[in-house]
C-alpha cells in the first residue's frame, strides 16, 4: 500500500454530505485560525446540497462510466485502493458513506497563504471515529514508512497543548475534538494553533477586506470564497499576466472593463448557491470607480440603459461572445492603452490602410460600428454535394450594428473583396487553390460568398481542411455580418429576424456562453483525428490515448452549459457564472 493513497483517502474526507440533525460541539470559527496574511480563503458552510449534486448516485454513475475510470479500475494501485476502503469501514463498523458524514458534517475551510503555505480546517461530529481513522491511517503509515528504511518520518510533537503528526516530514496536522487541521508544513500548522491559542498576531476573521467579503457573499451560500486582491497583484506572476494584458491589443479588447476592476480592486468576494440544476459563483468587487474618461471607458456603457445584446439563438451553437465595446474609443486610446506600439496593432493598422483605402480608420471606420457586438462559434453542417472535411473545424462570425449602413455597404464590401484577394494572391505564390467569389440570396438579403472548389477530389468524405471555410459577407437592414461560412451566416440572418430587438442587460460589460453538450458533439466529430494528435504529441498507446480523448469529451457533455457575466450590475462590479450540470449525461 503506497503512502499516496493513504494520503488520497484523507483528501475523500472532504466529499461527503452532511447528515440531518448531526450535533455539533461550539468551536471558534475556521478563519480565526487562518493567519491574516491569507490571501485566498474558500469555506464550505453547506455542504449537503452541494455535495449531493457533484457526489450523488447519479454523479457517481457518471464518474465510474467514464473510460479513464473504466481503464484504471482494474490496476494494482485502484484495487489496494479499494482494499483499504474495505479495511477502514470493517475497523470503523460502518460503511464509508456514513463515516464520511461524520467526520465531515461541519463543512471545511481552505486557505492559501503567501509562501505557499496552505491550511485545511474539518469539522465533523463524531471524534471517537476520527480518532480510531487517525489511528488505522497511522498504523499504515508507520508500516510504510519502515518497510523503506525511514521509520523516523512519522513522527508527533506537542505545540500549544496539541499534538501534531506528520507522516512524511512536510506536511503536518492535528486533531482537537471533531476539528482535523491539516497545513502543508509543520510551521503552517504551528501558526494556526498559536492563532487558536491567543499566541499569535491576528487571524483572517479579524480583517475588516474579509468581513466584508463575507458579508457580501454570505446570504443563501452553499460556499463563499475570498480572493485578497491588493495583496495578489503584488505578486510578480499576477503582474506579468495583467502587464500582458495591456501589451495584446486583442486581449485588452476583449478583457477590458474586467481586467481594469480587477486591477482597481482590494477583494473579491464569491457565493457559490445551488439555483435548481445549476452551480451558480457569483463574484462581487469592492466598490471601484470606473473612469467614464479613462483609456478603459471604452468597455463602459455609456448610458444607464446600456449594455451587452442577449445572445443569438443559433443552431449548432458551441460559443456565444456579447460584448460592450466602443471600437473607436478603444482606438482612439491606442497610445494611452499601449504607449509601446505593438506588432499585432502595426499589423492591424497596415491592412486596414489597404482595405478602407487610406480613410481615417478611428472617425472614419471603426465609427460606424455602435459598442453592442456579439461573437458566435457554431459546429458547421456540411453540404453533402461538396463534401465533408477530415478535420472539422467550428464556423465563427461576428455581428455588428452600423450607424450608416446603407452609405457604408459599399465601402465595406470593397474591403471584404481586397482581402479575398490579398488571400488568393498569398495563396496563389504558394500555388495553392484559391478562392471564387460568388453572389447568393437568403430570403430578401444578397450576400458575398467565397469558396473553395470541390471539382476533382478524390475522396469527398475526407476533403482538405481548407473546405472548413466559406467565408461569407451579409448587410440585413444595419446588421453586419462577417462569417467563415455561409451556412452560419444564413442562420444568423434567420435569428435576426426573431431576435426583435431585445434590450440590452443594462450595466453588462461582458456575456459569455458555452454549450459543453455542443463541444462534446464537435470533439466527437474530431475523435480519430485527436486520438492521433494525442498519440504524437504524449507518446500514447492508441488505447491510452483514446481513453484520455473519450474522457474529455464526456467532461464536455457533463457541463451542459456555462454562463458569464461581468459588468457594472446592480450598483457594483459583478462577475456573475453559472455552469448547468448534466450528470445523467451518458459518457459515450
Amino acid at each position: 500500500m503506497k503512502l499516496r493513497d493513504v494520503l488520497f483517502l484523507a483528501s475523500l474526507l472532504l466529499l461527503c454530505p452532511r447528515p440531518a440533525g448531526a450535533q455539533e460541539e461550539v468551536r471558534a470559527p475556521a478563519a480565526s485560525w487562518i493567519p491574516e496574511d491569507a490571501v485566498f480563503a474558500l469555506e464550505i458552510l453547506r455542504p449537503a446540497p452541494l455535495l449531493e449534486m457533484l457526489c450523488g448516485e447519479k454523479a457517481t454513475a457518471l464518474v465510474t462510466s467514464l473510460p479513464a475510470y473504466r481503464r484504471n479500475e482494474e490496476t494494482k494501485e485502484f484495487q489496494d485502493f479499494l482494499g483499504l476502503v474495505k479495511l477502514l469501514e470493517a475497523d470503523l463498523e460502518t460503511d464509508w458513506r456514513s463515516a464520511l458524514a461524520r467526520l465531515t458534517s461541519g463543512g471545511f475551510s481552505f486557505a492559501l497563504c503567501p509562501g505557499g503555505a496552505a491550511l485545511l480546517i474539518v469539522d465533523g461530529s463524531d471524534a471517537d471515529m476520527l480518532q480510531s481513522l487517525h489511528g488505522v491511517l497511522l498504523g499504515i503509515a508507520r508500516a510504510e514508512a519502515e518497510k523503506q528504511g525511514k521509520a523516523e518520518r512519522v513522527s508527533s510533537s506537542e505545540h500549544a497543548g496539541v499534538t501534531c503528526w506528520t507522516f512524511d516530514d512536510k506536511g503536518a496536522h492535528a486533531l482537537i475534538g471533531t476539528r482535523l487541521v491539516l497545513a502543508s508544513s509543520q510551521e503552517a500548522l504551528r501558526a494556526a494553533l498559536e492563532l487558536q491559542a491567543g499566541d499569535a498576531g491576528a487571524s483572517l476573521a479579524t480583517v475588516p477586506a474579509f468581513q466584508a467579503a463575507r458579508l457580501a457573499a454570505l446570504q443563501d451560500a452553499a460556499a463563499c470564497l475570498y480572493l485578497d486582491l491588493a495583496r495578489l497583484g503584488r505578486a510578480p506572476r499576477v503582474q506579468r499576466a495583467l502587464e500582458e494584458n495591456r501589451r495584446n491589443p486583442l486581449a485588452a479588447l476583449l478583457l477590458s472593463g474586467m481586467a481594469e476592476a480587477l486591477r482597481q480592486s482590494s477583494w473579491l468576494a464569491g457565493a457559490l448557491r445551488i439555483e435548481q440544476d445549476a452551480l451558480v459563483l457569483e463574484a462581487t468587487l469592492n466598490e471601484i470607480e470606473r473612469d467614464p474618461q479613462g483609456p478603459a471607458a471604452f468597455a463602459l456603457p455609456a448610458a444607464p440603459g446600456d449594455g451587452a445584446l442577449p445572445h443569438l439563438a443559433l443552431p449548432r451553437r458551441v460559443a456565444a461572445i456579447s460584448l460592450y465595446r466602443d471600437l473607436a474609443r478603444f482606438y482612439a486610446a491606442k497610445d494611452d492603452l499601449f504607449p509601446e506600439r505593438t506588432s499585432e496593432l502595426i499589423f492591424f493598422e497596415n491592412m486596414m490602410g489597404i482595405f478602407f483605402t487610406g480613410r481615417e480608420l478611428t472617425g472614419e471606420v471603426l465609427a460606424q460600428a455602435r459598442p453592442a457586438m456579439r461573437l458566435v462559434v457554431a459546429e458547421q453542417e456540411y453540404d453533402l454535394a461538396i463534401g465533408t472535411p477530415l478535420v472539422q473545424l467550428p464556423a465563427f462570425a461576428a455581428v455588428l450594428e452600423l450607424d450608416e449602413p446603407e452609405e457604408f455597404a459599399e465601402v465595406i464590401e470593397e474591403a471584404w473583396q481586397k482581402a479575398l484577394g490579398l488571400i488568393n494572391f498569398t495563396r496563389g505564390q504558394q500555388a495553392l487553390p484559391g478562392l471564387i467569389i460568388d453572389r447568393v440570396t437568403h430570403g430578401d438579403t444578397r450576400m458575398t460568398v467565397a469558396y473553395f472548389s470541390s471539382a476533382g477530389a478524390e475522396d469527398r468524405a475526407r476533403l482538405h481542411q481548407r473546405f472548413n471555410f466559406r467565408p461569407a459577407l451579409a448587410l440585413r437592414g444595419d446588421h453586419l455580418i462577417l462569417s467563415s461560412s455561409e451556412g452560419l451566416a444564413r442562420d444568423i440572418l434567420d435569428a435576426l429576424d426573431q431576435d426583435a430587438r431585445q434590450a440590452p442587460l443594462a450595466g453588462a460589460d461582458t456575456l459569455i456562453e458555452l454549450d459543453g453538450g455542443q463541444l462534446a458533439s464537435l470533439l466527437e466529430a474530431n475523435h480519430a483525428t485527436l486520438v492521433r494528435q494525442n498519440m504524437i504529441e504524449k507518446g500514447h498507446t492508441m488505447e491510452e490515448a483514446e481513453a484520455e480523448v473519450s474522457t474529455f469529451i464526456a467532461l464536455a457533455r457533463l457541463v451542459d452549459r456555462l454562463e458569464l457575466c461581468a459588468g457594472s450590475l446592480q450598483g457594483a462590479t459583478r462577475f456573475r457564472a453559472a455552469a448547468r450540470l448534466n450528470v445523467e449525461a451518458p459518457a459515450r
